[in-house]
């Protein structure tokens, strides 16, 4: 009897095993999978032996720079016209509706917690994204790739870990000027379009106020989630930037349709993350509603 039982637990063992077996050679043959290897590859590759603290410093400084800094210009001018709207749009809505005690809950939801970080992430992607899958792509089909293995330097730790870090230290920190510039810089143009037209839209605007009901609304959730989704979209960014740098045939014409890909497989992960983040938004808003109840 106990050896009947013994023969079936093995069975159902060898079955599960198979099933996840299975389930995990599905998922490694598709680009998903792939990319999440490559990125543990990138990070562990961090405490390879071969490493060398200098050249790997040097190389996320110049990643940093070339991802954040050089963005920066654009990025501060989408910002500012974007804060703009934002504040005249909701000032002159929730006046009219008499919710003016609800200004600074939607400055927080519109701009801190999701179109801000989205944006700044979308540019990144744009520029920073495509230029590392071209710099990237440019050097598989010249064999460059090649020739650093063949040297002994690991291509992942020189060229995707550095991408990996510098990209996702310059979303966060792109991400955090985003939202400021939204509402310093976009407080700053809204008077100075209150000023020139007169006060035509009727808005009565201070910066006491605004900057009050914002840090008001403002929750611990969004404090960690401030830096936690910008490094998720950095890594994604250039995660599958350098994936899709990396599987490029050599022919020099696949090298712009894997700049588009990459571009466009960016935008789609970073909403489908976003998503997934948000849902502990949802859990706060659940027991927000316990406690009300």
């Amino acid at each position: 009897m106990e050896n009947a039982e013994e023969r079936i637990g093995a069975s159902r063992l060898t079955f599960v095993g198979k099933f996840f077996h299975h389930l995990g050679m599905f998922f490694m043959t598709r680009t998903l999978g792939q990319q999440v290897c490559l990125f543990f590859r990138a990070i562990a590759s961090i405490f390879s032996k071969t490493r060398s603290f200098k050249t790997d410093s040097r190389n996320i400084i110049l990643q940093t720079f070339f991802t954040g800094v050089e963005i920066f210009p654009i990025l501060f001018i989408v910002a500012t016209l974007f804060g703009a709207v934002v504040i005249v749009e909701v000032m002159t809505l929730m006046g009219k509706m008499g919710f003016d005690d609800v200004v600074g809950n939607l400055m927080v939801v519109v701009i801190i917690r999701e179109l801000g970080p989205i944006l700044t992430a979308f540019l990144i992607a744009g520029r920073s994204g495509s230029s590392l899958t071209t710099y990237v792509g440019s050097m598989v089909i010249n064999s460059e790739v090649d020739a650093l293995a063949t040297m002994g330097v690991d291509p992942i730790r020189y060229l995707v870990m550095p991408g990996l870090i510098g990209g996702s230290i310059a979303t966060l920190i792109m991400t955090i000027f985003f939202s400021g510039s939204a509402i310093g810089a976009g407080f700053l143009i809204t008077k100075a379009a209150i000023f020139l037209t007169g006060n035509a839209l009727n808005l009565q605007l201070t910066w006491d106020y605004l900057s009050n009901e914002i840090l008001k609304a403002l929750t611990t959730m969004d404090f960690v989630l401030i830096v936690v989704k910008p490094l998720v979209f950095g890594c994604i960014i250039t995660t599958n930037a350098c994936y899709q740098a990396l599987n490029i045939a050599h022919d020099v014409r696949q090298v712009p349709k894997a700049t588009s890909r990459s571009v466009i497989k960016s935008f789609l992960y970073i909403v489908c993350a976003d998503v997934v983040l948000s849902l502990f938004y949802f859990f706060d808003y659940f027991n927000e509603l316990s406690r009300i109840i």
